[in-house]
């Protein structure tokens, strides 16, 4: 039987307390309330959901950031509570917020990030200038402080410093967010060639419908931390029929599903 890469079963992760009146009897608000799902090796998956719905909690339970409540987060057969650093050492993750050493330029931010993950220095900086080359980074830039860059900029460093490990799971949560279009294209492409040639796994939580349709194998929508539909995106889109002519879009399945628009919903960073 195959390993899964990712499997989840039943997690749940709760927060604060819930309004006044809430269904939850202990009064704290669910931010992943029983999820269950599993993501294959060399798979992209995606993750949808408005804000709030608990895209980024789940990322953070596979990512060891967060123990979950109830329930099992396994990595490639790792259980992620109690073998935490197996698990840290498969996968690297990419937030809508990178952190970096601001003084530093992206080549000194790179370098370091390389020698934590045991990479030769002189072969970690080619292949540094060939993913900031990749990402449209010019040379005279590579080495100006990273808190000159603009955001779309820094954002590209993340991604190149996620790539430099070669992980076995990469988490993107929101990685173009914020990226103009030509520089989402090159990410997705990046994205599209960390599994194609290394055979990455990767889960992807977005808001960019097209983003999601065009890169992901399969997907799960979450709604107030649940898992409201789970398959490919064109089994998903297959289950709503056309409006006036029009093709099935994936942000027409979750206005079925919940009837919300995702600029509707905003409870928080959940």
């Amino acid at each position: 039987m195959q390993v899964k890469a990712i499997e989840l079963c039943e997690v749940t992760k709760a927060f604060g307390r819930a309004p006044r009146g809430h269904p939850n009897g202990n009064g704290r608000r669910r931010a992943v309330d029983q999820v269950s799902l599993d993501v294959l090796p060399a798979e992209i998956f995606g993750v949808l959901g408005p804000n709030g719905s608990g895209k980024s909690t789940l990322i953070r339970l596979i990512a060891t950031l967060l123990l979950p409540d109830g329930g099992r987060v396994t990595v490639f057969g790792h259980d992620a509570v109690r073998e935490a650093m197996t698990v840290r050492r498969l996968i690297n993750r990419v937030s809508v917020e990178a952190a970096f050493f601001k003084k530093l330029s992206p080549m000194e931010n790179l370098v370091y990030g390389a020698r934590l993950y045991g990479l030769d220095a002189r072969q970690a900086k080619q292949e540094i200038l060939q993913l900031l080359d990749r990402f449209g980074l010019e040379r005279k830039v590579i080495g100006k402080p990273m808190e000159e860059m603009s955001r779309g900029m820094q954002q590209k460093v993340a991604i190149a410093r996620a790539l430099l490990s070669r992980p076995a799971i990469l988490l993107l949560d929101e990685p173009t967010t914020g990226l103009d279009p030509r520089s989402k294209l090159e990410v997705q492409a990046a994205v599209r060639e960390l599994r194609g040639q290394h055979g990455t796994t990767i889960l992807l939580t977005t808001h960019d419908m097209n983003e999601a349709d065009g890169l992901c194998d399969r997907l799960s929508i979450l709604e107030g931390g649940r898992v409201a539909a789970l398959g490919t995106p064109e089994e998903l889109k297959a289950q709503v029929p056309p409006v006036n002519g029009k093709p099935t879009t994936l942000e027409d399945v979750f206005l079925r599903l919940s009837g919300k628009n995702f600029e509707e919903v905003d409870l928080g960073a959940a």
